[in-house]
């Protein structure tokens, strides 16, 4: 009998989906696998309008749920041997709707599953996988493997580029800027880690998966990402608190902060990053023993509470 196989995911480009594929390629055929897609009642829209976007920060950061659509009941009743988990982050944490899923019901199909995760971003995604592990640990699930594709054009290349994609529903490349996301190339040779996930499943023995991972380059982390997200993650929890505090989402009188923020934002990226970027190399190469230890525990599976 094959192994049986869960992939579940949210995207709203397409992205991870192709990324997912792609990965699986080797163990089509070798496996049974189910896709199941995370809905939310009332999807997000895309492309964004930026009032829209920057209004969904708050609850993203703070974890508060929306409404998702449950798993059907055969998905919830059939008996998994591997779980591959697909997502994105949203303001340096899981999307909503990934968040939203993983507090819902239907989270309990991942009750005693080995699980692999997936991360599809721009390039920062330290702490939305600690929330992930979290999750997942409350639902009395193990990871086993961790997967994680970035944009690797430069800082500002790949912001406009996601903004153009996210605001306008462009992902090509346009004048000067190239193609938006992941690059084309590198969701390609992810099929690499589906060789390396098959060889585990088919001996039903996950003990090893993330240092084969590894071996394939499947996490790939600057020890400056460490220190930008530790900075990060302050101002983000600090304004999600602030906005709350005029209200939920959508509500008017919250209009002022989220404008507030999205300027301090876009200026903190735009004009303040080169200096950041200097003060962050002052500092990794006074604290690089640390931080090269914090690097070994990002691109692992293991979890300790408020490691960021």
């Amino acid at each position: 009998m094959k192994p049986s196989v869960l992939v579940l995911y949210y995207t709203q480009t397409g992205q991870i989906k192709d990324i997912l594929d792609n990965i699986l390629t080797d163990v089509q055929g070798n496996a049974d696998i189910t896709y199941a897609r995370i809905e939310p009642v009332h999807p997000f829209p895309f492309p964004w309008k930026a009032s829209e976007f920057f209004d969904a920060m708050p609850e993203s950061v703070q974890h508060i749920p929306i409404e998702v659509k449950p798993l059907p009941a055969e998905i919830m009743n059939k008996h998994y041997d591997l779980v591959v988990f697909g997502y994105q982050p949203w303001f340096l944490n899981p999307s909503q709707p990934v968040n939203s899923f993983l507090q819902s019901p239907s989270a309990a199909v991942l009750k005693d599953k080995p699980v692999v995760t997936v991360v599809g971003c721009r390039n920062m995604w330290l702490h939305g996988q600690e929330k992930i592990k979290q999750y997942l640990q409350n639902a009395g699930a193990k990871l086993v493997g961790n997967i994680v594709l970035t944009d690797t054009n430069t800082n500002l290349i790949s912001l406009l580029t996601i903004i153009r994609w996210a605001m306008k529903g462009q992902k090509e490349a346009s004048g000067w800027l190239p193609a938006a996301g992941v690059q084309a190339v590198d969701v390609q040779n992810s099929k690499r880690f589906g060789k390396v996930i098959n060889k585990h499943l088919a001996a039903n023995n996950y003990s090893a998966l993330q240092n084969d991972l590894l071996q394939e380059n499947a996490v790939v982390l600057n020890p400056g990402l460490v220190l930008l997200e530790q900075r990060g993650i302050k101002n983000f929890r600090y304004w999600a608190k602030y906005i709350r505090e005029k209200g939920g989402p959508k509500d008017p009188n919250r209009k002022g902060r989220i404008k507030q923020f999205k300027n301090l934002l876009l200026v903190g990226i735009f004009v303040l990053s080169p200096i950041s970027s200097v003060a962050a190399f002052i500092k990794l190469q006074i604290k690089k023993k640390t931080l090269m230890k914090d690097v070994d525990y990002f691109k692992n599976v293991s979890y300790e509470q408020g490691r960021i």
